[in-house]
Parts: C-alpha cells; sequence; structure tokens
C-alpha cells in the first residue's frame, strides 16, 4: 500500500448509547477500535486518539486536548506524534468495525502521486468515502499531512487557540477532496456505529 500512518479518534462521548466506550465494544468478538486498527496493521505509525486500557503492541496512545474536545482536536492531537517526514494519514473513526484493509488501500491509492488529476487540476489533498446519499465519510479517510497541518493552523488562529469543539467540515474547507464511492463486495467500509441498533447489523454483517 505504500508508505502511510494512521490516527483513529476513539474520544467521542457516546451520548446517543449512554455514554459508554463505544470504540470497546465488541463486534465479531473483538473491540471495534481493535477492528480498525487492524485495518491499518501496516500504517507507521498507528496512533489512538482516547483513553483505552490495553491496545495492540506498538500503537501509540494519546489523550485530546481538552478530553472529550472533539474530532479536531483529537486530530491535533493525533498528528503531533506523527514522524516528521510521515507525507500521508489514514483518518478514521474508531466505531467502523467494518474496515478492512483493501479500502483503506483504495484510498491510498486514490491520493498517491500516480492518481494525481489530469489536466493541470490540482491532486487531492485527501480522500475518503462517501454512502449511497453521496454524504461524505470524512472519518474515513486518508489525507496529506500537510493538508491537515495547514487546516489546524488556520483552524486555531480563526478560533483563538482552542480547537474544541471545531467541527471536522471546517478542518477540511478548502481542501480538495476525491469522493469514492465502495464498489467492492461485502459491507460499506464506512458504516459506523452510533447507536445500539448499529451495532447490531455490524454484528450481522461480520459474521
Amino acid at each position: 500500500m505504500g508508505t502511510y500512518a494512521a490516527v483513529v479518534l476513539a474520544g467521542g462521548a457516546a451520548r446517543r448509547m449512554g455514554g459508554v466506550d463505544k470504540p470497546a465494544l465488541p463486534v465479531g468478538g473483538r473491540p471495534m477500535r481493535d477492528r480498525v486498527l487492524a485495518a491499518v496493521s501496516d500504517a507507521t505509525p498507528r496512533v489512538l486518539v482516547g483513553a483505552a486500557d490495553a491496545v495492540p503492541e506498538g500503537v501509540r496512545v494519546i489523550r485530546e486536548d481538552p478530553p472529550g474536545g472533539g474530532p479536531v482536536a483529537a486530530a491535533a492531537a493525533g498528528l503531533a506524534l506523527l514522524d516528521p517526514d510521515t507525507a500521508l494519514v489514514a483518518l478514521l473513526a474508531a466505531d467502523l468495525p467494518l474496515l478492512t484493509r483493501s479500502a483503506v488501500g483504495e484510498l491510498l491509492g486514490q491520493v498517491a502521486e500516480e492518481g494525481r488529476a489530469a489536466g493541470g487540476e490540482r491532486r487531492p489533498d485527501g480522500a475518503c468515502f462517501v454512502d449511497g446519499d453521496g454524504r461524505r465519510q470524512s472519518l474515513c479517510g486518508v489525507w496529506r499531512v500537510a493538508a491537515l497541518r495547514a487546516g489546524l493552523g488556520r483552524l486555531t488562529v480563526e478560533r483563538g487557540g482552542s480547537l474544541s469543539g471545531a467541527p471536522v467540515r471546517a478542518l477540511l474547507a478548502g481542501l480538495v477532496v476525491r469522493e469514492v464511492p465502495w464498489s467492492g463486495d461485502g459491507p460499506p467500509p464506512w458504516f459506523d456505529c452510533d447507536t445500539d441498533e448499529d451495532v447490531r447489523r455490524a454484528e450481522e454483517w461480520a459474521r
């Protein structure tokens, strides 16, 4: 797949599920966050942002500032742990139990140098899956680290130094995003689990 890093965001409050540690909920016998980390097992490094009692060996763990500050604050914390020469990062929610290595590979191929747009267009700053209604699944994507860092710097200035509560769409504003519909076999890799019913559906797919 080429060299890339992965940042998995696991710090959400899961209010729609009673505040449980959602990424730790099992699907197919494994915590959702572990399934996501397994889908990017070839990434270097792998960073988990959020509280975790146990993670796979070699995974770096950090908390967002402030804790519970939202996905943009979590992304900033995760990117701070990347090696200086890291060019690409998979930015992923921790509640994507159906994510696969092949799906990540498709996104990487969309952003790689050889996949740049023709005709003088700007090369993509990132790629993410879109669902059947055309909605971007931004936390199931691969991004150029430089583009994300530029967005974080801009937002930090705009918000007076705090990224707490900033929406992901503000981070990605102005980026050239390649939208990728899922055409592979099996369930959609962008399926996230926001409710107990979502977890049950994922469990059925994972059998």
